[in-house]
């Protein structure tokens, strides 16, 4: 049975200029709702020395998912162990990695939804009962069933598809959490300090212009300011400015809605060859040379936040907005 995690001991603070995640919620900025709450179940079972109750946290990519669970962990003084559910291939691994937690600890699993029926199966009883049932031996005479007992964990689970768990898993959830799109000056803010964290300096026009190109989504704000940074050290003296990291993004085709190539081509194609929708989601990906699951997974959530894409039961449709956007007019 081979352990398929990794484990990350949290007494060892990581190197700030590898790593950006904030280390406590204290540093932890955005997601207020769901951070004032985790605040309370952690101080709660830090009282009563308990473990906590398994978490399901949920919503797009990039907001936090992962460095909430080492937060977490963190803040509860106990070890983070760290999987995702295609790494899960058998039951046996499951209990491999089950069996190795100590009293407390926090097993993260990442992508929960792609379990398998048979991996959530041995889950549900480590879940509830903290102990789980092994076969051993094959045949009905030599099969036996053999019940090891687990220390009290913290399952915290992350998904980008809540409504793909099994009903079953999703119940045994004590706590879940929503995390929702940054606001700009939240992402400013992340920006600012991200920017400390790497010695670059930055003035408040320039974070506030990387903050509004980064789809609410504080993964793709570090990404930009790496590579703002990059050209304010060629192009300029090392200073992040609004009109530098105008040019820096620019030139990476990304405009001041967070736009990129391929949401363009998504939208332009829509308007040029299907006259603005309906149009299905293979026959649109074929248009573009794209992957669907591309388009649906790292697209279109933000397309149709914004207002320019509208999902309906023949397929998908461009809005008036669009139109406007793009200054092309429909067909």
């Amino acid at each position: 049975m081979a352990d398929t995690s990794l484990i990350i001991p949290t007494n060892t603070p990581a190197d700030e200029d590898f790593s950006l995640r904030p280390k406590t919620l204290s540093e932890y900025i955005g997601q207020e709702k769901a951070k004032g709450n985790l605040e309370i179940f952690i101080q709660a079972a830090k009282k009563r020395c308990e473990s906590l109750d398994h978490i399901l946290l949920h919503g797009p990519p990039g907001l936090g998912k992962t460095t909430l669970s080492n937060i977490i962990a963190m803040e509860m003084g106990v070890n983070l162990r760290v999987t995702s559910g295609p790494a899960i291939e058998r039951p046996g691994d499951l209990a491999a990695m089950l069996s190795n937690l100590n009293e407390g600890d926090v097993l993260f699993v990442d992508e929960i939804h792609r379990l398998s029926r048979a991996v959530e199966e041995v889950l549900y009883s480590a879940m509830e009962d903290f102990a789980i049932d092994i076969v051993i031996g094959e045949g009905p005479v030599a099969a036996k069933s053999i019940r090891i007992d687990l220390p009290r964990f913290t399952l915290i689970g992350a998904t980008t598809r809540a409504g793909q768990l099994s009903a079953p898993l999703r119940d045994r959830f004590g706590v879940t959490l929503r995390l929702e799109l940054y606001t700009k000056e939240e992402l400013s803010l992340i920006v600012t300090r991200s920017a400390a964290l790497l010695h670059v300096p930055i003035d408040r026009e320039g974070a506030g212009e990387i903050a509004g190109r980064s789809r609410g989504t504080p993964r793709i704000a570090n990404r930009m300011l790496k590579r703002v940074r990059d050209f304010a050290q060629v192009l300029g003296d090392g200073t992040i400015s609004k009109s530098l990291a105008d040019t820096a993004l620019t030139a990476l085709e990304i405009d001041r809605l967070g736009l990129d190539g391929i949401d363009r081509r998504i939208l332009r194609a829509m308007i040029e060859y299907y006259g603005g929708g309906p149009v299905g989601l293979e026959t649109l990906a074929s248009t573009i040379n794209e992957e669907a699951i591309t388009i649906e997974d790292a697209h279109e959530p933000y397309l149709l936040q914004i207002g320019f894409l509208t999902r309906t039961p023949r397929g998908r449709c461009v809005t008036e907005k669009t139109k406007e956007y793009l200054k092309a007019p429909f067909p």
